[in-house]
């Protein structure tokens, strides 16, 4: 509510032309805020706006805003005001930024920024997305060995305004190779004429560019780091990942194992985005996955049809099929989030030895679990129900059987997933669970024909 009579006022400044008033407002909060507030304006408005802040506020107010929201901002923005406010940028928000712009436009800019952006821009954005390179910044302060501390805190005093953080800086040589790191406390206890490489910490905990991106998630968060050097195959220090970023990194790895694991991922794209994807790619996504449960559904229901004379005999047999087919889908989606949610920790990984010791683990559990569920589904079948003891034996078996089967499912689903090079997220509730409906089925009425045959060979 604050930010929709924040967003008034602001729109309301901006119409009768009083900019003094509208950049006051602006300058007054934070940057995050006033992205909210811009994105809450027309996109002329929030342009106008945005032209009142100072070049630097404005390149904070612009990185804090949705990618959708840049695009559109920077498709109303003359070219000239849009190459100094890329150039503003930090190098990170700065080379998403460039990669999310059509080509026209990158080409459009590329001149008016100076060599070193040029070149910067383009290293950082050559790496793909799902890789550390893409998410680190070339805003690291850097030391020399031979500085003593004293030299070092005035160095870090100048550079600190165009760095991401000062708390921890690198010191390299020449060649830029990584020799260790010091934090700016190090830097306030030393001796002023200490060198650095007296008290600098040698054994520097760091992320190759090339490696996943949720390895330097892992890093920093188990060795409880401000930002996390990045180096190249040369060992050449190329960049940071500050916390911040690897929490963002973090929230999307999230959001796009819950899509998936919900049925909600885009089968071989991107993940989606519920407020910024397009409509069509919305449902085109979610169709695919309800398309193909539809088909086991419909297998399923071919089956059930099938044994027609079977239900016209023991008509009781049809109110047991759906707590005996779902339990076999709830068991698999259990297992299956455990299995994927330790390959995410880096518990398991894909081995036959780490096969092996979930299912040790794992199938215990399932027998128990199957046992308990269908001794309970058995004594609430025999005293809700007028039936005998063998339709008693064939559900309380099938409960067992498909309580295990489930189990086992849920095991081997992700570590095939990983086999094919697939993101074991993907495997969603909903594809287990109709899975389960198929098989818990054939097994209900397989076991029913064991036990119930005769009545039918006697019909």
């Amino acid at each position: 509510m604050t930010q929709r009579l924040e967003a008034k006022a602001l729109a309301a400044f901006l119409a009768r032309d009083d900019a003094d008033s509208a950049r006051a407002a602006l300058l007054a909060l934070h940057p995050g805020d006033n992205a909210q507030i811009l994105g809450a304006l027309a996109a002329e408005q929030a342009v106008r706006a945005l032209g009142l802040l100072p070049v630097r506020q404005r390149a904070q107010v612009f990185g804090y805003l949705e990618p959708a929201e840049q695009l559109r901002l920077a498709a109303l923005l003359p070219r000239g005001e849009l190459g100094a406010l890329f150039a503003a940028m930090d190098p990170d928000e700065r080379a998403d930024l460039y990669k999310r712009l059509p080509e026209p436009v990158r080409e459009a800019i590329m001149p008016g920024l100076a060599a070193a952006e040029r070149e910067d821009i383009r290293k950082l954005a050559a790496y793909p997305e799902t890789q550390v390179g893409a998410v680190m910044t070339s805003a690291y302060a850097a030391l020399r060995a031979e500085q003593t501390a004293a030299e070092a805190i005035e160095t870090l005093r100048r550079e600190a305004p165009d760095r991401e953080t000062i708390y921890d800086a690198y010191v390299i040589d020449e060649a830029r190779a990584l020799l260790g790191v010091v934090s700016l406390r190090d830097l306030l206890l030393a001796p002023p004429e200490a060198p650095l490489s007296r008290f600098m910490k040698r054994d520097v905990v760091k992320v190759a560019a090339e490696a996943p991106r949720a390895e330097a998630v892992r890093l920093i968060r188990e060795y409880d780091l401000i930002a996390l050097p990045v180096t190249n195959g040369g060992g050449k220090l190329v960049g940071i990942v500050t916390a911040d970023d690897a929490m963002d990194v973090a929230e999307r790895e999230e959001l796009r194992r819950i899509q998936a694991f919900g049925g909600a991922a885009a089968l071989g794209g991107p993940d989606l985005d519920l407020l910024n994807s397009p409509l069509g790619r919305l449902f085109s996504a979610r169709f695919l996955w309800l398309a193909l449960l539809t088909v086991f559904g419909l297998g399923t229901s071919h089956i059930v049809a099938g044994q027609q004379e079977m239900l016209e005999k023991v008509i009781v047999l049809a109110a047991f099929i759906a707590p005996i087919v779902d339990m076999g889908g709830n068991t698999g989606s259990q297992t299956a989030t455990m299995v994927i949610r330790a390959m995410a920790l880096g518990q398991v990984r894909l081995r036959l030895a780490d096969v092996w010791c979930v299912l040790k683990r794992d199938l215990p559990v399932a027998l128990a679990l199957g046992v308990g569920v269908a001794l309970l589904e058995a004594v609430l079948a025999f005293t809700t129900k007028p039936i005998g003891w063998e339709v008693v034996a064939v559900v309380g078996l099938s409960m067992l059987a498909c309580t295990v089967i489930g189990s086992l499912v849920g095991i081997a689903l992700p570590f095939a997933a990983r086999a094919l090079r697939q993101d074991p997220a993907t495997l969603s509730a909903p594809v287990i669970t109709s899975i389960m409906d198929m098989v818990g089925v054939l097994i209900y009425f397989g076991i029913a024909w064991i036990f119930l045959g005769h009545l039918l060979a006697g019909g």
